[in-house]
């Protein structure tokens, strides 16, 4: 699988989100099962415009279109230096198109539990440990 001309690490990424975002960074998280972890984030590093929800499955990657191209062109003036674009099951009854630009990308393996707030991170009552 390749995004922005990058290969991400061989696993299975069937699972995305959006973990964060600001005007600095967009961040997507892939896994199998978002549930209790991921072991896959993805950083856009000053994003412009983002088109994807906030949660989908099985990306496909594909270059971006001639009109997707020539749309950021007369949005932004110029076009950016990168542009990531994929259809995605956002658990509609059609795939979406999914349109992601920035400056750069950031491309980070490595597992990342889950924090919910408020909710300890040990399932039952306190062990006793005296």
């Amino acid at each position: 699988m390749r995004t922005a001309g990058r290969a991400l690490p061989e696993e299975s990424w069937w699972d995305w989100e959006v973990p964060g975002r600001d005007a600095g960074r967009f961040r997507l998280a892939a896994g199998y099962d978002l549930t209790h972890h991921h072991g896959l984030e993805v950083h856009f590093l000053s994003p412009v415009p983002v088109s994807c929800p906030f949660a989908f499955q099985d990306p496909v990657f594909r270059p971006p279109t001639a009109g997707e191209r020539a749309r950021l062109r007369r949005s932004l003036g110029e076009e950016p230096p990168l542009i990531v674009a994929f259809e995605a099951d956002g658990d509609g009854g059609e795939p979406v198109s999914c349109l992601i630009a920035a400056e750069g990308v950031e491309i980070r393996p490595g597992p990342v539990r889950r924090e919910v707030p408020g909710r300890p991170d040990w399932p039952g009552v306190p062990l006793v440990t005296d």
